[in-house]
């Protein structure tokens, strides 16, 4: 059994005032807590950067860089994406299975978009995936019901009903100290 982190499009772009306001103010530590335990049991860490291809994302230069506390090491894979899958139109696939990774644990931002298409699309294509539910968040943005007459949900209620859809059927929902403690 090998394992991987992959810690999603933890950048500097989400800090914008663009996403409104988010839960989990922690989800960074926790995701850089991951990663230090990780590197210090020589294990395999990816690190997934969104560049967008919309006009005045900020995900777009400055806002594309990793945030501090999870800047990636020498020899640590960087894979760039400009979709919410880190598996599409990317070597991620490629690079987990040459390395015959087949277990991942993934966090990251944003919960119901880029973290929950990657741990979908990582179960189906037949990893075993550990969700970090508190090294995620979710935005006010994420929550847009312009298109219904619901009422806004709330940034936790929208990261909650992401990691409940998630699971079960495609990962096991962990906090980052029972994940640590089973490394």
């Amino acid at each position: 059994m090998t394992k991987a982190l992959i810690l999603i499009d933890i950048q500097q772009g989400f800090d914008d005032p663009f996403w409104g306001p988010r839960n989990n103010l922690d989800a960074e530590d926790n995701a850089a807590k991951l990663l230090s335990a990780f590197r210090a049991q020589g294990l395999f860490v990816f690190h997934v950067k969104h560049i967008s291809t919309e006009t005045g994302s900020p995900l777009t230069g400055a806002g594309a860089a990793f945030k501090d506390m999870v800047q990636p090491d020498a020899g640590e894979k960087i894979i760039e994406k400009s979709v919410n899958s880190a598996f599409i139109g990317t070597d991620l696939e490629h690079s987990l299975r040459a390395l015959k990774i087949t277990d991942l644990t993934i966090c990251g931002l944003t919960t119901p978009h880029c973290v929950s298409t990657t741990t979908r699309m990582a179960a189906n294509l037949g990893f075993r995936v550990t969700l970090a539910h508190d090294a995620c968040a979710a935005f006010a943005r994420n929550g847009d019901t312009s298109w219904s007459n619901a009422p806004a949900m709330t940034p936790k209620q929208i990261h909650d009903s992401a990691i409940h859809q998630i699971h079960g059927e495609f990962a096991t929902a962990r906090d980052t100290d029972a994940i640590l403690a089973a490394l």
